[in-house]
């Protein structure tokens, strides 16, 4: 067996460890926490009062306008100056949601600012609240719209946790890292780091496929009852 297929195999145990251990429960934790900010923030400034509108594009405008990477940074080594102390993982799990709901927010509120008027004077006219109209008419719509658009940012998210390496978390980059720094070995290490990332995104592009062709068919039917 040729040294460089014996070294990839040797450690492509540790590798899988970490992308099972660290990789995809950061990039799952960042994601749901992220969308649920991403939320929020898209209804605050969609409908909110102006000073929380004002609050909310800010956060968007300052996370979206500098680099990830800064990010984690200005957490994971910024904040103990000003006496907070975090450990590598929920630093970078700050940042990762941090950034996630910046960026989902904005497609949040396109996709709930495509709903039809009619539709939310047609909720109403039957008795709806603005959240019952919110949650039973416009955002079942809406989803639609967004799974593709949400599917690709968690399919960045998942080669973007590669970043926490930068803040010592041992996720998989990491790992190769520290394989690399007792092999010698970087060509054939992060290759093989790489290929790891390039199957998981491979699988969860298939899954965003068959997602959206499940969308598809719902909004079909939703259209012919129409």
């Amino acid at each position: 067996m040729p040294p460089w297929l014996q070294l990839m195999l040797d450690s492509l145990v540790p590798l899988l460890w970490a992308a099972l251990v660290f990789t995809i429960p950061l990039t799952l934790l960042s994601f749901a926490l992220g969308l649920a900010l991403g939320l929020v923030t898209a209804v605050v400034r969609l409908f909110g009062p102006r000073p929380l509108s004002a609050i909310a594009r800010f956060y968007v405008w300052v996370i979206r306008g500098t680099p990830l990477l800064v990010q984690l940074f200005v957490i994971f080594y910024g904040l103990p100056s000003l006496g907070i102390l975090l450990d590598a993982f929920p630093a970078a799990l700050i940042g990762f949601t941090l950034n996630v709901g910046a960026y989902t927010s904005e497609i949040i509120r396109a996709v709930i600012a495509s709903v039809p008027r009619g539709q939310w004077e047609a909720a109403y006219s039957i008795g709806m609240s603005w959240s019952q109209a919110m949650r039973r008419t416009i955002l079942p719509q809406a989803s639609r719209v967004a799974v593709p658009p949400l599917s690709n940012t968690f399919i960045s998210l998942v080669k973007d946790t590669s970043l926490a390496a930068a803040v010592t978390v041992p996720e998989l980059f990491q790992t190769a890292q520290r394989i690399v720094a007792t092999t010698y070995e970087p060509l054939i290490l992060y290759i093989e780091a790489a290929l790891i990332y390039l199957a998981l995104s491979s699988v969860l592009s298939a899954l965003q496929v068959r997602l959206e062709k499940r969308f598809a068919r719902y909004g079909g039917f939703l259209e012919a009852r129409t």
